[in-house]
């Protein structure tokens, strides 16, 4: 139970770190220069969803997969919260296109990146807070 609590917690770490990432990105023009529509206003209403989300995928880093190399793990872990905002969230849900390309065509290499963030700050949490 100890570890499901501190991989949810890392999680969520990891999820406040990719919504700020994500809301910087949007306020200080980063992705309007790079031709992508997402810049989200930072309020509860967005980000406490994401938290809880973030936690959620914090629960892949209970598989014991690169367990020595935490920064790959977070790394590699981090592609599947990707695929599915990508390929089930922007098509389906948001009804942005497949893989977002409605908000921009580097709409897909941002998220990439944005998720790659939470994985590895995920995953510097897990190691540093045992």
């Amino acid at each position: 139970m100890r570890k499901l609590m501190i991989v949810f917690a890392a999680g969520c770490l990891g999820a406040l770190a990719n919504s700020l990432t994500v809301w910087a990105f949007g306020h200080y023009g980063i992705s309007a220069d790079l031709h992508v529509h997402i810049a989200p206003e930072l309020s509860p209403p967005w980000l406490y969803p994401r938290i809880v989300w973030g936690g959620i995928w914090g629960l892949l880093f209970i598989l014991p997969v690169l367990q020595s190399r935490w920064v790959l793990k977070g790394a590699v872990l981090s592609l599947a919260p990707t695929a599915v905002q990508l390929f089930v969230i922007f098509p389906f849900i948001a009804q942005r296109g497949m893989a977002g390309l409605e908000l921009g065509t580097l709409t897909p290499l941002l998220v990439l990146f944005y998720n790659g963030v939470w994985g590895i700050v995920t995953a510097m949490a897990i190691r540093f807070g045992r």
